[in-house]
């Protein structure tokens, strides 16, 4: 008689690592090491967090432009990356007025590029859709950038991205333990409403604490940013998940091993920065 458990050995072999399919250590390994790495630089200069924060723009969009080419969509690379760079440094020595004017010229700089390229059937697809970079990458980028010129701003950027590693950390825990009911099951079959109430719980904590001993102001303020941060972060996860679902991606990339590219960790980031910076601006003056 044969052993009827015998013929699934093979699937328990090949079962993935977490029922999220992560490679959980790894995953964690990478994270702390990106973490630290934007807490070195924040502790040693600005400068440092403005190269790191180029950095990651120009990785995110050489990855955006490379699974863009799965719909026929050529992004013109060579614009958007050094248009990228001028948002982000016109936001740091600037301000935001700046940052917008440098957007409007890498947009026209895109245009322009494409043209003398050739101006085919495909041309406005293209420039459109280097536009949509643009504004998704780094200029949302720069709002993260534009939060180093306050008062403590280098806390500030801190406590923002503690806030969304937080929603991140308690979305996945809460979902994975107690997830049920799918949030958007056609977009992200795994993100679920249990999750988002670990989110919720998990940034809320982080900022009421980090409000009062980082930032020295009522823990009340940083429950108010923390929400605005889980609501927004949870809006650019799931339109990354819509944008890979379109262009039949799991991961953006491969340059973060454990979380999949680089765009994977920037999307929550990215959408939550303008939310954040604005709830900053508004709320932190009152208790000035």
């Amino acid at each position: 008689m044969t052993d009827s458990t015998a013929p699934e050995a093979p699937e328990l072999a090949a079962a993935p690592p977490s029922r999220a399919g992560r490679n959980l250590p790894v995953a964690i390994t990478v994270g702390l090491g990106l973490l630290g790495l934007v807490v070195l630089a924040l502790w040693w200069r600005d400068e440092a967090f403005l190269a790191l924060a180029v950095l990651a723009s120009s990785a995110a969009l050489w990855e955006l432009a490379h699974a863009f080419t799965r719909r026929d969509l050529h992004l013109p690379l060579v614009p958007l990356l050094v248009g990228g760079v001028g948002i982000l440094v016109s936001a740091f020595y600037a301000g935001a007025e700046a940052q917008l004017v440098s957007l409007m010229l890498t947009v026209g700089g895109i245009v322009i590029w494409r043209i003398v390229d050739g101006n085919g059937p495909s041309a406005l697809r293209d420039c459109v859709a280097g536009a949509f970079a643009a504004v998704y990458v780094p200029f949302l980028a720069g709002f993260v950038v534009l939060m180093l010129d306050a008062p403590s701003g280098g806390r500030r950027v801190l406590l923002f991205i503690l806030l969304v590693v937080a929603s991140d950390v308690g979305g996945y825990t809460a979902g994975v333990l107690l997830g049920r009911h799918p949030m958007a099951p056609r977009v992200s079959p795994k993100k679920t409403w249990e999750g988002f109430a670990g989110s919720l719980v998990l940034s809320v904590a982080v900022g009421a604490v980090g409000a009062h001993f980082g930032l020295a102001v009522s823990a009340w303020i940083g429950i108010v940013v923390a929400v605005g941060a889980v609501l927004a972060s949870t809006l650019g996860d799931l339109t990354e998940s819509m944008l890979k679902r379109d262009l039949g991606l799991k991961d953006m990339g491969t340059l973060l091993p454990g979380h999949g590219g680089v765009l994977d960790r920037l999307d929550s980031l990215l959408v939550a920065a303008p939310v954040a910076y604005v709830l900053y601006l508004v709320l932190l003056p009152v208790v000035g």
